[in-house]
């Protein structure tokens, strides 16, 4: 029986900042070329000769303005904004790789089925099936005020819509089958009309008639990504991913998230090995130990206090500047905020003695050391079944990525839990291989 193989995502932003608010001042880190083609297509064969299953974009519909009532912070600091849509970039990236999944965050909550399907449809059939869709609901009132809404929906509802969505999404992805196409010139046929349907499908929310206009993809429709840590959002996930986006890191917190998604995997008739666990990890590889604490110091000292803040008045949807505890925090969120970011932070105050305030205002790398001290970590929560792989979140960009592919991979690769080469044609095989 083969060995089993963990996998790696990375997690990516078209802007300066990609969850270390410091890390664009590294010396290392490249400015210029942000709004450059050239910088996604050069991470993207960066990723794929070390063999990463995939890549995904996070996304924002807006300008974060929760902290102080201002994006002032995150515009002059350097926050974590998409400066392009990066629907616009995954192309690119997909025309210099053969294998590299490529992903994308987009919400349910403002697209509608149709848009979505055609969109995602589009560039499945032209990455040849390397796509996924990171699926999210949204969680801030500045995006809704940017679709016309005064204030985001509640969780549920949101999650509710979001069933429909993929529903719909689904049944138009299914309204043409395999080999539709005929293309014979002699008989003016171009294609066979018999297999292409109508998806009429109706919900209490949307509904859609299809069909879409776009053949069948070549693995039927992208990859399921998603990162709810809700209830709700885990009982969304059971349903529908094929991969969740952990936010857990520490062990125990992880580990408890794990044993909760396969039972309600299982619970949903689902195979549980069918869905992959993947928590995000910040990396800072250094060539002993010792160097890469060195380089973690150096990386926190360039954090901006107040940028670090923001991130997670954001992700919170609270504003941390004001001096706030748990039960505050609960009463201003209303219907605002990531609950992932929230149980993350708890478990820093429990396990840290920290205030709220403190915990918030702090970015802490996971993974820091040399490639075999990373390796030894990662290989441990891997084999302990905590998880099945990581999605590698830089520090600074290119660097900390290309250190983490030139270091850490091989080390992994070395041990027989890493891939050498890709075995599948489509982004859902190479997860399944």
């Amino acid at each position: 029986m083969a060995k089993r193989k963990l996998h790696l995502l990375a997690y990516l932003k078209t802007g300066p900042t990609a969850n270390h608010a410091g890390g664009w001042r590294h010396p290392e880190a490249t400015l210029h070329d942000i709004l450059e083609p050239s910088r996604y297509e050069h991470i993207a064969r960066v990723l794929e000769e070390a063999c990463f299953d995939g890549c995904f974009f996070a996304d924002l519909l807006g300008l974060y303005d929760i902290h102080r009532g201002s994006f002032a912070t995150y515009v002059e600091k350097g926050g974590q904004i998409s400066f392009i849509d990066p629907m616009m970039v995954l192309p690119l990236m997909a025309r210099v790789t053969r294998h590299l999944g490529l992903g994308a965050t987009l919400s349910t909550t403002f697209y509608h089925p149709y848009h979505l399907a055609r969109q995602l449809a589009s560039l499945d059939i032209l990455s040849k099936g390397r796509v996924a869709w990171n699926v999210v609901t949204s969680a801030t009132d500045l995006e809704a005020r940017n679709f016309g809404l005064e204030h985001i929906p509640s969780r549920d509802e949101r999650y509710d819509l979001a069933d429909e969505v993929l529903e719909a999404c689904m049944a138009l992805w299914g309204s043409w089958d395999e080999g539709a196409f005929i293309l014979d010139k002699e008989k003016g046929v171009f294609a066979d009309a018999s297999k292409v349907r109508y998806a009429n499908y109706r919900g209490k929310r949307l509904s859609t008639r299809g069909p879409l206009s776009i053949p069948r993809s070549p693995q039927g429709h992208p990859v399921i990504m998603q990162a709810g840590s809700s209830p709700r959002g885990r009982a969304f996930a059971a349903r529908w991913a094929e991969m969740v986006f952990a936010s857990a890191s520490y062990e125990p917190d992880l580990s408890a998230f794990t044993r909760d998604m396969r039972a309600r995997l299982a619970d949903a008739g689902r195979d549980p090995e069918q869905c992959l666990i993947m928590p995000q990890m910040r990396v800072v590889v250094g060539e002993t130990d010792e160097i890469a604490e060195e380089k973690a110091e150096h990386l926190q000292s360039l954090i901006d206090p107040d940028l670090a803040l923001a991130n997670n008045s954001s992700y919170l949807g609270v504003d941390l500047s004001q001096d706030l505890d748990e039960e505050v925090l609960a009463a201003k969120q209303g219907n605002q905020g990531i609950q992932g970011v929230a149980d993350r932070i708890k478990s820093a105050m429990a396990a840290e003695k920290l205030s709220l305030k403190q915990a918030a205002g702090r970015i802490r790398n996971e993974l820091v050391g040399s490639p075999k001290t990373i390796a030894d970590r990662m290989e441990a929560l891997f084999e302990s079944g905590a998880c099945d792989g990581f999605v590698i979140s830089p520090t600074y960009f290119p660097g900390s990525l290309e250190a983490f592919c030139r270091g850490v991979v091989p080390e992994l690769q070395r041990r027989g839990i890493f891939r050498t080469r890709y075995e599948g044609n489509t982004l859902r095989e190479n997860l399944r291989a």
